[in-house]
C-alpha cells in the first residue's frame, strides 16, 4: 500500500465529523490493506510510530519541514518502506548521529509527495492529532473483517493492542479471535472508570454496589507464573525491575498463578498518610540506582481486583466473587478499604457511603470508586458499571498564549497557554495547556476573543494580552521543572470563559498552593 492513501484517508477523517464517516473510511482503507499492512496503517493513523521515539526532534524537522526539501511529484513510498526506513533512523547512534538522522528524514521526504511530508512530520513529531484512535480503529477493522465489535474488542483488551489482532482477524475472520484469550505473563489492558458527580449519584445508578478508596498512586497490574513476576503500569510498559518491593509481594501470595489490579503509593511512616503523585510516578520511572531509589522513597502496593488465579480467568465473574478471591489471595492491609452498599435504597447505608467519601478524603486520598457488585471485568474500556467520585478544584487562569488547531479544530484557537497571577504582582507565571472541555460553540466564541487579543502569531502559537480569564477544572497539582513556578496542574480542563472578571482577579500562584 502507498503511503500516499493513507495520508488522503488520514486527511479525510481528520475532517470529518461523523463518527460513522470515519469508520466507514477506515474499513475501506483495511480492507484494501493485506494483513501484514495493517498494523502499521493503524499505527500511523493514531500518530504512533512502531517504533517509538527515534531521536527525531524539531531541529533535524525544521531543515524538512515543507517546502524545506522539494517534494516528489508522484507517490512512490508504500508502507513497508517507510517502517524499514523508521526502523534504520530508530538504529542510527554515536558520533555524528544526529547528522546522519537528517541526512535520512531528507532522504526520506525528498521520495514523498507534499500530503506525504506532512503526515511523515507530523508522525515523527507525535503531532497526529485526529479522531483515528483505537476506538474507531476497532470498529473501522470490525466492519473490515465483517466480525462484531464486541468480539474484536474483547479480543483486543485480552492482547493489549489492536494491531496484533486485526492482522489476525482481516487474514482468518472470525475464528482467529478465539486464540485471544488472558494468559498469565500478558499484559491485559485495564479497566476504567467514567466520573459521577456524587457517591449518591453513582449508588442510585449502580443499585448493588462497593464504594472503594481511590488511591491517587500508579496503576499496575502483577503477573505471577511460578517464580516468574511480572508488573506492569496502566499504559501496559513492563516495571518489573523497577519496583522490587511490588515483586517481594507477589512471591508472597498463597498461590503460584494469579494476575492482580492496584495500584503503588507511597506513605509516610509517620502520619500513613499519602505521599504526592509526582514523587511515586518519578520512582516508578526511575531507571537508574534502584536500590537507592527504593531507600529514599519506599512504594506500598495495594490492590483492588484480580483478573486470574490458579489457572481460571476471572474476568467473566461478577465482582463479589472476584473479591472473594481477592481476599484469600491477600490480607486486608494489601487491599483497598471498601464499603458495601448491598441495599442503595437505604438511607443509612447511603449516607454511610458519604461518610466513607469524607473519611478517604481526611486520610488524604483522591476519593473514590464506586463499582457495580454484579459486573465482570471489562478490560481495556470505561465502562458504566464503574464510576469514579473526586471533589472538583476550579481556579481563575488568564489565557496567555493559544495554539492553533487540528483535524477538527482546525482553523480554531484551539490549546490555551494558561498563567496564575505572579505573587509579587509581576505579571503572571505559566501553569500549563489544555485544550480539553471546550464546546463547538466554546471553541468558537474564543477564537474570535483571542483573536482581537493577539499579539504575535508565528502560525503555530499566538501570543495574547494577557485578559481573558478561565475558568479551570483540575485534579491537583504535581511538580514540573518545565515551568517557571515548578509546579503545573493535572487534567486540567475549560469549565467556561470569564469574560466578566479582569485578570487582576485571577488566583495567584500562592493561592494554588495553599490550596493543594
Amino acid at each position: 500500500m502507498l503511503l500516499a492513501r493513507v495520508a488522503e484517508v488520514s486527511r479525510e477523517v481528520a475532517a470529518a465529523s461523523a463518527r460513522s464517516r470515519k469508520i466507514a473510511l477506515l474499513a475501506e482503507l483495511f480492507a484494501e490493506a493485506t494483513p501484514e499492512e495493517s498494523p502499521l496503517v493503524i499505527a500511523y493513523l493514531s500518530g504512533r510510530l512502531p517504533q517509538g521515539r527515534i531521536g527525531v526532534g524539531w531541529s533535524t524537522l525544521g531543515q524538512v519541514v515543507p517546502p524545506a526539501v522539494p517534494p516528489a511529484a508522484v507517490p512512490a513510498l508504500t508502507v513497508a518502506g517507510v517502517d524499514a526506513a523508521m526502523e534504520e533512523l530508530a538504529a542510527v547512534a554515536g558520533p555524528g548521529s544526529q547528522a546522519e538522522r537528517a541526512r535520512r528524514v531528507r532522504e526520506l521526504c525528498a521520495a514523498a509527495t507534499v500530503e506525504e511530508q506532512e503526515l511523515l512530520v507530523r508522525l515523527l513529531s507525535g503531532e497526529v492529532r485526529q479522531g483515528a484512535l483505537d476506538a474507531i480503529a476497532l470498529e473501522g477493522v470490525a466492519k473490515a473483517a465483517a466480525v462484531p465489535a464486541a468480539a474484536l474488542r474483547r479480543a483486543v483488551m485480552l492482547e493489549g493492542s489492536l494491531p496484533p489482532v486485526a492482522r489476525a482477524v482481516l487474514a482468518e475472520g472470525r475464528t482467529a479471535l478465539d486464540r485471544f484469550t488472558l494468559r498469565v505473563g500478558r499484559a491485559v489492558q485495564p479497566m476504567l472508570a467514567h466520573t459521577a458527580g456524587s457517591v449518591a449519584e453513582a449508588v442510585a445508578a449502580l443499585g448493588p454496589c462497593v464504594v472503594e478508596e481511590k488511591l491517587d498512586g500508579i496503576r499496575i497490574q502483577v503477573h505471577r507464573d511460578g517464580e516468574e513476576v511480572r508488573v506492569h503500569t496502566r499504559s501496559l510498559d513492563d516495571v518489573t525491575v523497577r519496583l522490587p518491593e511490588v515483586v517481594a509481594v507477589a512471591r508472597e501470595v498463597p498461590s503460584e498463578s494469579f494476575v492482580l489490579d492496584g495500584e503503588v503509593i507511597a506513605l509516610d511512616p509517620g502520619t500513613g498518610r499519602p505521599a504526592a503523585f509526582q514523587s511515586v510516578a518519578g520512582r516508578v520511572g526511575s531507571r537508574v540506582d534502584v536500590t537507592g531509589a527504593q531507600a529514599a522513597l519506599p512504594l506500598t502496593p495495594v490492590f483492588f481486583d484480580v483478573l486470574a488465579a490458579d489457572g481460571e480467568a476471572l474476568v467473566d465473574r461478577p465482582g463479589r466473587e472476584r473479591h472473594v478471591v481477592l481476599a484469600r489471595l491477600l490480607p486486608e492491609d494489601r487491599r483497598v478499604r471498601r464499603f458495601e452498599v448491598t441495599d442503595p435504597d437505604d438511607p443509612a447505608r447511603r449516607a454511610a457511603a458519604e461518610r466513607f467519601l469524607a473519611d478517604t478524603l481526611a486520610r488524604g486520598h483522591e476519593g473514590v470508586l464506586v463499582k457495580a457488585l454484579d459486573a465482570p471485568y471489562v478490560a481495556g474500556r470505561r465502562g458504566r458499571t464503574l464510576l469514579k467520585v473526586k471533589p472538583v478544584r476550579t481556579v481563575d487562569l488568564v489565557v496567555l498564549a493559544v495554539e492553533w488547531g487540528s483535524g477538527r479544530r482546525t482553523g480554531c484557537l484551539s490549546n490555551l497557554h494558561l498563567g496564575a497571577r505572579a505573587t509579587d504582582g509581576g505579571g503572571f507565571v505559566m501553569l500549563g495547556k489544555t485544550f480539553k472541555g471546550l464546546t463547538d460553540e466554546m471553541l468558537r466564541w474564543q477564537t474570535a476573543r483571542l483573536g482581537e487579543l493577539a499579539v504575535e502569531d508565528d502560525g503555530h502559537t499566538v501570543k495574547v494580552r494577557p485578559e481573558l480569564v478561565v475558568e479551570i477544572a483540575y485534579d491537583g497539582l504535581q511538580r514540573s521543572p518545565r515551568y517557571p513556578a515548578g509546579i503545573t496542574l493535572r487534567f486540567a480542563r475549560v469549565l467556561r470563559h470569564r469574560p466578566d472578571k479582569p485578570a487582576a482577579e485571577a488566583d495567584t500562584v500562592d493561592t494554588l498552593l495553599a490550596a493543594g
